[in-house]
């Protein structure tokens, strides 16, 4: 009995051994068929970052996107000022300081007067508006994607003043 005892026990060591190292040769060629699979994602991948990156060289940068108004546009310091007869008439009419009653009066009832709504979240604000004389205003609206022009006619009758839409212009 002696001797068969380290016989199993040679046996029992061979036997584990021979299963080790086909759980180990099982386990690496699960492995290599996992790798496999990451190397063709990432090739996936990769033709996806290319199709992006091509994409974003047609994108214009951020700092371009900004809703300003066009240079050709863009208000000039005289223009927007009242006269003093303009001033005269319209203190005459009720207001004690024409220009800024006007424009405040403007600010007040710019929901009625925008013809268009935001998009994307946005909210149609006047940003920038000229008083042209005793009559007519012009105004810059947007709601930083979308913007235009509003040419306003307003009247003043005992210090109420009424807004008229002229004309509007989509930029």
């Amino acid at each position: 009995m002696r001797s068969i005892l380290p016989w199993l026990l040679a046996a029992i060591f061979l036997f584990m051994a021979v299963y080790f190292y086909w759980q180990k040769n099982e386990a690496e060629s699960r492995q290599a068929i996992a790798d496999k699979q990451v190397e063709k994602i990432d090739e996936k991948l990769e033709q996806k970052d290319e199709t992006v990156d091509s994409l974003e060289e047609m994108v214009m940068p951020p700092d371009t996107m900004e809703m300003v108004p066009p240079g050709g546009a863009a208000f000039v310091d005289e223009l927007g000022s009242l006269s003093e007869s303009d001033i005269q008439k319209l203190q005459r009419k009720g207001l004690k300081n024409p220009e800024s009653d006007l424009m405040n009066d403007l600010n007040r009832k710019q929901n009625q007067l925008i013809p268009e709504k935001g998009t994307m979240g946005g909210t149609m604000t006047i940003r920038d508006s000229r008083i042209l004389n005793d009559r007519y205003a012009l105004a810059y609206y947007e709601d930083g994607h979308n913007g235009g022009y509003l040419l306003l006619k307003y009247t003043v009758n005992n210090g109420t003043i009424n807004w008229t839409v002229v004309d509007s212009s989509k930029l």
